[in-house]
């Protein structure tokens, strides 16, 4: 199996890279972090090809799917994982910055990723792009403006870019998570409900993506939970929303 994924040097990226890998898998990783990428492909089994980029490039990222494509092949399976979060004040305009940043990340990188791929697997008539969204971007959470944001843009595009594909035998996926134990949420001081780890959110994202469903929640708690985040009347959200916790700003992007 040919396999493509970004944001691949840790945390649930990390966790699908070793659920892929295998004898007869190649599995391409990208991520910022060169030496990370070198440790994580040492200790997988199978072919593994490294590629230290920001996605936010996306000169960078198109000449790594050309790299990829000509050594291995159309890939079968490309998810454009790589993400960033930090907590954010709409009132204060210091943090436009911040959401130009993860925007740039979170939803124009994860565009990038899977333009760079679809024309060859078009062409191909098989596979299968796959997008990480998140639950967060059902609906504006407090103080994650930026996040959520990015993820309900991110959760819009795939399902553009699925109808755009109908019929090209290119399937395109999109996984909402709610909280996955990984450094992106080990910073939040507050609880949070049906965490589970990042190996076991690798796997059942796999069953998600050998489906090929359209839009899938994990965990299943919290695809019984988020549905109803949406049905919720606005004056109703809004009261119960102002209590939750906010994630710590000024983090490292």
């Amino acid at each position: 199996m040919r396999v493509f994924i970004t944001g691949a040097s840790s945390g649930i990226g990390a966790a699908l890279a070793r659920h892929y890998a295998g004898p007869h898998s190649v599995v391409g990783m990208a991520a910022r972090r060169a030496a990370a990428l070198d440790a994580l492909a040492s200790s997988l089994p199978g072919d593994t090809a490294c590629y230290a980029l920001d996605v936010a490039d996306s000169d960078a990222l198109e000449r790594a799917a050309r790299d990829y494509i000509a050594r291995f092949g159309t890939p079968d399976l490309v998810i454009a994982n790589a993400g960033i979060s930090v907590g954010t004040s709409g009132a204060d305009s210091r943090d436009t910055a911040t959401l130009a940043r993860v925007l740039a990340v979170n939803v124009t990188g994860m565009a990038a990723t899977l333009s760079a791929f679809a024309p060859a697997m078009r062409v191909a008539g098989r596979g299968t792009l796959v997008g990480i969204a998140s639950v967060a971007g059902w609906r504006g959470l407090p103080g994650a403006g930026a996040y959520s944001a990015s993820k309900s843009a991110a959760i819009t595009w795939l399902e553009s870019l699925r109808v755009e594909l109908r019929g090209s035998g290119v399937s395109v996926v999109t996984l909402c998570p709610g909280y996955i134990d990984t450094p992106m949420t080990q910073v939040n001081t507050y609880r949070m409900p049906f965490l589970i780890s990042a190996d076991e959110a690798a796997r059942r994202f796999a069953r998600a993506i050998a489906a090929r469903r359209r839009c899938a929640v994990i965990p299943w708690q919290m695809a019984c939970v988020a549905p109803l985040l949406r049905l919720l009347p606005g004056w109703l959200y809004d009261r119960m929303a102002a209590r939750a916790p906010r994630k710590p700003r000024d983090l490292p992007l």
